[in-house]
């Protein structure tokens, strides 16, 4: 053995009169916070000489002391399985006094839910920085075959220095062992709950998801989107209410809202949610695994307004984008209609399958959507006349203010992928919404035209206009028969 491991630890100083001491080892110094799981208290590890956090655990009325032991027992199992730089370890798990403790990393650092209400929304880089943190600690906790079951703003730190932490997986549950809960007890903080888990469906990774998708929101927002002044009234907004996004958008916004799909088999998985939080980075460094950067975000070009104008309310149709996957009037679970109108998205521009040169002037058009057809001025029509092409929508994933070599930087192409995830999030929520009247949907099919990276990086003709890089969402009729009538109610 060397010298350093006979070495015996430096005497640690005597508790001092009143000062507890945990199992003879963990003497504590003072608490640092509560909640409804119990006290967590900073504490100093007699033996190693480390600061630790030790969690003092309240026996809740309604659980028997075997039963609320056992899940003690399995956080610090399901903590030992899991090593990922973004979630808090667990060292140990002592009974002291008929008490239970767990021991933990100690982690120096305000929570999520502090950060937010002390300054305010997070702009939305940051979020998807912290946000792509989290799901990495997700993943790793999923792969384990761990369900997280309360990822909430609370109990999410973030340091200083960057570093982002996920703790308490103190309710965290299995999914290989039998469930440990008492009948009736609700297990996790309701305004983060998934829509499957109020049915009193079991927690799944896809909830963990959803939780996280409701987290984000409050990052970017500064409001929990379903909390109500009851958990009854809480609940009840979760399963018939639809989230308004403010703040968010682009990539960011598809990523929280596709989170936020109720039904958990169209919810976005989190391959995807992944992909658009990283595109709404934009070209700022990825933080080292277990990081997310907080500092004062990067200097954005001033704003100028596009030459290609939206000409729809686009903040009226982001707002619904959770519609997307089957959230519509209460029925969380029910195939929407929307799905069955939707056709497969199609690609414009160089290389794309289609030629795409609209302009703010006009919405209709007498034009092929097959490979090789074009959309452009030459073939639009009168709307009050028999057409073939609606335009109902159009946004951008990412806002492109103005084109220079700072700007190019900054507008680097996404990927497919991404373009693709945020226009048909976009497009399925506004042809759900009051933009195309419910009595004229049936009968019509609705896809997304997205520009190809050939299109993203082309240069526009004069200097002085913004690059092309609009994605369109398009009406037909679903024989492929001519539209004799406008449907497009909401036009600027």
């Amino acid at each position: 053995m060397t010298d350093e491991q006979t070495r015996p630890y430096p005497p640690q100083a005597p508790a001092m009169p009143g000062q507890r001491v945990v199992a003879g080892r963990y003497l504590l110094l003072g608490e640092l916070g509560r909640g409804g799981m119990g006290v967590v208290w900073r504490a100093q590890d007699q033996v190693i000489g480390r600061q630790v956090a030790v969690k003092e655990l309240r026996l809740p009325d309604a659980e028997s002391a075997a039963v609320f032991s056992e899940r003690a027992l399995r956080e610090v199992r399901t903590g030992g399985r899991l090593n990922d730089p973004a979630i808090v370890t667990v060292y140990d798990v002592v009974t002291d006094g008929g008490t239970t403790f767990i021991v933990m990393e100690l982690v120096e650092a305000p929570s999520l839910a502090d950060l937010v209400r002390q300054r305010g929304p997070m702009p939305a880089a940051q979020a998807a920085q912290l946000g792509e943190r989290v799901l990495a600690a997700l993943q790793a906790a999923h792969a384990a075959g761990i369900v997280h079951r309360d990822v909430k703003p609370a109990n999410i730190l973030v340091a200083p220095d960057g570093r982002v932490k996920l703790t308490d997986f103190g309710i965290a549950h299995a999914v290989d062992d039998p469930r440990l809960t008492t009948s009736g007890m609700i297990v996790g903080s309701p305004a983060f709950m998934a829509p499957e888990r109020v049915e009193g469906r079991e927690a799944m990774p896809a909830s963990d998801l959803w939780s996280l998708g409701a987290t984000l929101f409050f990052a970017v927002e500064g409001a929990i989107p379903f909390e109500r002044a009851t958990t009854a009234a809480t609940l009840h907004a979760i399963m018939t209410e639809i989230p308004y996004l403010t703040r968010g958008q682009g990539p960011l916004a598809a990523a929280i809202l596709g989170l936020l799909v109720a039904n958990p088999d169209a919810r976005l998985t989190a391959a995807q949610a992944q992909n658009l939080l990283t595109t709404a980075q934009g070209t700022r460094p990825t933080p080292p695994h277990g990081t997310a950067m907080l500092g004062a975000p990067a200097p954005q070009p001033p704003a100028k307004k596009s030459h290609r104008a939206l000409w729809l309310t686009a903040a009226a149709v982001l707002v619904v984008a959770a519609l997307v996957g089957g959230f519509f009037a209460g029925k969380a679970f029910e195939t929407p209609t929307a799905d069955a109108q939707k056709l497969p998205t199609m690609t414009f521009g160089l290389g794309g399958q289609m030629g795409v040169d609209a302009s703010s002037s006009y919405l209709c058009y007498n034009a092929p959507v097959q490979d090789g057809g074009v959309i452009s001025d030459e073939n639009s029509g009168d709307c009050k006349k028999s057409h073939t092409v609606e335009i109902y929508d159009a946004g951008e994933v990412i806002g492109v203010t103005s084109w220079s070599d700072s700007d190019a930087a900054l507008a680097a192409y996404p990927g497919l992928a991404a373009v693709t995830a945020v226009a048909e999030a976009r497009c399925a929520a506004s042809f759900r919404s009051s933009i195309v009247p419910e009595t004229q949907r049936e009968g019509l099919k609705y896809r997304a035209l997205v520009p190809t990276q050939g299109q993203w990086q082309s240069q526009p003709d004069k200097p002085s206009d913004d690059p092309a890089r609009e994605f369109y969402c398009i009406l037909t009729k679903a024989d492929g028969g001519p539209i004799s009538a406008p449907i497009v109610t909401k036009v600027k």
